[in-house]
C-alpha cells in the first residue's frame, strides 16, 4: 500500500514540475508504477522496458531531467561513465542497488 500511496504522490509531484509539463504523463505514470514495482528479484526485462518508458526523447539516454524517483535519487552513481545520461546497461545498475 505503501508504494502505491507513494507512486501517486511522486506522479502528481511530476506532474507538476515545469520540466514534466511536456512529457507523455502516462508514460510518466507507467514509469512510476513500473519502478515502484522492481525488487532485488526484477529482471533485465522489466529495466529495460523502464527505459523505454522514462527515455521520453527516444535519444536511446535517459537524461536527469528524464529520471524520475530513484533513478533521479541515484543518478550520479548509475552514471558511472561520467556522461550526464544513462545507457541501458547503467540502468539495469538500479538491480544491484535494489539488493542492498
Amino acid at each position: 500500500m505503501k508504494k502505491v500511496i507513494a507512486t501517486f504522490i511522486l506522479v502528481a509531484t511530476l506532474t507538476s514540475c515545469n520540466s514534466v509539463k511536456n512529457m507523455d504523463t502516462s508514460k510518466v505514470s507507467d514509469a512510476a508504477q513500473l519502478l515502484g514495482s522492481l525488487s532485488s528479484n526484477s529482471t533485465v526485462q522489466q529495466v529495460a522496458s523502464l527505459f523505454s518508458l522514462l527515455d521520453t526523447n527516444n535519444d536511446k539516454a535517459i537524461s536527469s531531467t528524464e529520471a524520475i524517483g530513484s533513478v533521479a535519487e541515484n543518478f550520479d552513481v548509475l552514471d558511472t561513465d561520467n556522461s550526464s545520461n544513462l545507457n541501458l546497461t547503467e540502468l539495469e545498475g538500479i538491480l544491484a542497488l535494489l539488493k542492498k
